[in-house]
């Protein structure tokens, strides 16, 4: 070929692998995590509650006064990005955060009465939202499903695990 080198020649003959949308099992999670997303988007906001602080909130609902830190290793996300939506769980009363009475460095995140009583209003949706997402599955298709979901995060959590992908 004139003008290329023998390079670029060899890339320009060499197959392109095929990966269609379809098979991608990283594209499949990605389309199926957004409409979960925007479902549960839909039940929750009209609550006052973003999906940023969803999963804050899931998570204090489960172990109240957990740090700052904790919140973010547990939900997934960087330190300044907790640090945000704390904030913004503050301005709309759903947590107060208080120094830790052991350690004067940690700030502790605790729900107020309003963050608490949002619990038994907004599982529900929750729980709705996992059937919507599992219509038609059989109670041992959900089992293996959720489990195949589980296995794919431990084996590719392990490949890059300082890796803290936000998205």
């Amino acid at each position: 070929m004139p003008g290329t080198s023998k390079a670029a020649a060899a890339i320009q003959t060499e197959p392109k692998p095929e990966l269609p949308f379809e098979s991608s099992v990283g594209y499949q999670l990605r389309m199926a995590n957004r409409a979960t997303q925007r479902y549960l988007q839909a039940k929750i906001e009209p609550h006052g509650v973003s999906p940023g602080m969803w999963y804050f909130l899931r998570a204090l609902w489960q172990e109240d006064g957990l740090t700052q830190r904790e919140l973010s290793r547990r939900i997934g996300t960087m330190e300044p990005t907790t640090l945000t939506a704390l904030a913004s769980m503050e301005r709309a009363g759903l947590i107060t955060r208080e120094r830790d009475d052991t350690d004067r460095r940690k700030l502790n995140v605790l729900l107020t009465a309003k963050g608490r009583a949002l619990e038994s209003v907004l599982m529900p949706f929750a729980a709705e939202v996992v059937q919507q997402a599992t219509a038609g599955f059989s109670v041992e298709d959900r089992a293996r499903f959720l489990g195949y979901l589980a296995a794919v995060q431990r084996n590719l959590g392990t490949l890059a695990p300082d890796a803290d992908l936000e998205g």
